[in-house]
């Protein structure tokens, strides 16, 4: 029975009120591989591995471990039956250590106390075994997020998982903490265990897949050897149509200053400073990409500009006008717009419907209100465009609640809704992250859109290639201050991430 697969799942089926989340889907998982489940976001994958992992339970199907049928009705069970799980959005108790999260639940009992001593040296010999670099005694509201994925990663090896499920696990990763965890992968690999990668990102798929199993829409579209496929095959299977991986612009032409920010030094929320003295300027008729390491004085530049922090001194012109100290609102009908970085914090009210999001910054406008009272039906019509516009997928139209979006159409309704604005300036921060394929060749699409009718975007993203694909020029800033200014047809990635490192580029030769 060598050849018995570990995890089999036969015919699957799952309905939420209506949608169906899962058509008869069929996957195998053999032991010692990697099976990455692919497919656009809202495609169905999580919501398979969800029933895998107990949460929910199948309208039909079965499961089979080991060759043997199980039923599994919660994760305490999953987790008896070796299947451990790491969420998109980590389950972490902040204020408590790496060693409380990792036995929480299971706590190791010594007479009527709780032995954490004997815990914490099996979880430092887990870490170095599998090259995790975990400190046990840290807690986890001082440590980075790659750091507390790496502590998620540990609560399942620490409850002896042998099938460990990966949801976009470098969703919110740097580069450098995406290689180290395929690292991490790698060694789980050869230790006999098995993964399971959700994810939508073909480039970590080639990097570490054996198979790849696509869903479409509820569906099964086939499996595939990650070896033998092209990247563009595996993206047509997921999109269901050709994808473009290169962003199409035409040549720049570039109008007047639309963004004059002049010596701005802002005090971030430690109390230190966290952009000193910066000067930029975008214009209309461009992409201006800002590139950087996270956490070097991009939020508070976004923050700056958009109202959400205090400047300390210096200034922001937007079409000639000082807008340093004035109101968020009045940002807006400068023709500000903003995609924020996190969309469920600052982009959405997550029990709003969208048609309610879609007016946040703007109800008090005649098209939506008069004499105070809100027009429902103008209101409705705007949203039903914004849907139809931006391909936004909700299930209940325009009265879907936001927090019942998959995290790709959330990122839609809000580019839907800030372009809608029709802005001058359009600052937009992180505006594909997590998303598929599909969704960001849409999303690139719409912002080189903006750039082409003239109006101004300064692109703040983490993703390098987002910013040599998108950007007419690009600025890079480490440590609060801008240590380059280039255009984007004179500089190759490599260049771009020594400058991000804080090496001047007169400096690289």
């Amino acid at each position: 029975m060598e050849n018995t697969p570990i995890i089999e799942m036969k015919g699957i089926r799952k309905e939420f009120p209506g949608i169906v989340a899962n058509d008869d889907i069929t996957i195998t998982l053999n032991k010692g591989e990697v099976l990455a489940l692919l497919g656009e976001n809202g495609a169905g994958k999580s919501t398979l591995m969800s029933i895998l992992f107990g949460l929910y339970r199948p309208d039909r199907g079965t499961i089979s471990v080991k060759g043997k049928e199980v039923h599994i009705s919660n994760p305490t069970q999953a987790n008896d039956m070796g299947i451990g799980m790491v969420h998109q959005h980590f389950k972490l108790v902040h204020n408590f250590t790496i060693t409380e999260n990792i036995v929480l639940g299971l706590e190791p009992r010594k007479g009527l106390g709780m032995d954490l001593t004997s815990a914490a040296r099996k979880i430092k010999e887990l870490s170095e075994h599998y090259g995790l670099n975990v400190d046990p005694d840290e807690k986890i509201e001082d440590v980075s997020v790659g750091m507390q994925q790496r502590v998620e990663i540990l609560k399942m090896l620490y409850r002896d998982a042998e099938v460990l499920i990966f949801d976009e696990p470098t969703a919110v990763l740097t580069p450098q903490e995406i290689q180290d965890l395929m690292t991490i992968m790698r060694n789980m690999i050869n230790e006999g265990k098995s993964i399971i990668l959700i994810t939508h990102k073909l480039k970590e798929i080639k990097a570490i897949a054996d198979r790849c199993t696509v869903i479409r829409r509820g569906k099964l579209i086939g499996t595939v050897d990650v070896a033998d496929t092209t990247t563009e095959a595996m993206a047509e299977m997921m999109v269901g149509r050709e994808v473009s991986f290169s962003v199409d612009k035409g040549d720049i032409e570039r109008g007047e200053k639309v963004l004059e920010i002049q010596g701005l030094n802002v005090i971030n929320k430690r109390g230190v400073p966290g952009l000193k003295d910066f000067s930029l300027d975008v214009h209309g008729g461009e992409i201006l990409g800002l590139a950087g390491v996270d956490g070097n004085g991009q939020t508070e530049l976004v923050e700056a500009l958009t109202g959400l922090a205090r400047v300390d001194s210096g200034k922001i012109i937007v079409d000639g006008k000082d807008v340093t100290h004035t109101s968020i609102r009045e940002r807006i009908e400068s023709g500000m717009a903003h995609i924020p970085e996190d969309r469920q914090v600052r982009g959405l009210v997550l029990d709003y419907s969208l048609e309610d999001n879609f007016i946040l910054e703007n109800y008090s406008d005649d098209r939506f209100n008069k004499h105070g009272f809100l027009n429902r039906e103008a209101i409705r019509n705007n949203s039903e465009d914004i849907i139809e516009d931006f391909d936004v997928r909700a299930g209940q139209g325009s009265l879907t609640p936001a927090r019942s979006l998959s995290g790709g159409n959330q990122q839609k309704a809000i580019v839907g809704r800030e372009i809608s604005h029709n802005p001058n300036l359009l600052i937009a921060v992180q505006p594909t992250r997590g998303l598929d394929v599909g969704s960001i060749e849409y999303i690139h699409k719409r912002l080189v859109e903006q750039r082409d009718s003239g109006k101004a975007v300064l692109l703040v993203s983490l993703e390098l290639d987002e910013i040599m694909d998108l950007s007419d020029r690009i600025a890079v800033i480490s440590h609060g201050e801008l240590v380059g200014l280039v255009n984007a047809d004179e500089i190759d990635e490599n260049e771009a991430g020594l400058m991000m490192a804080g090496v001047s580029r007169g400096s690289q030769s």
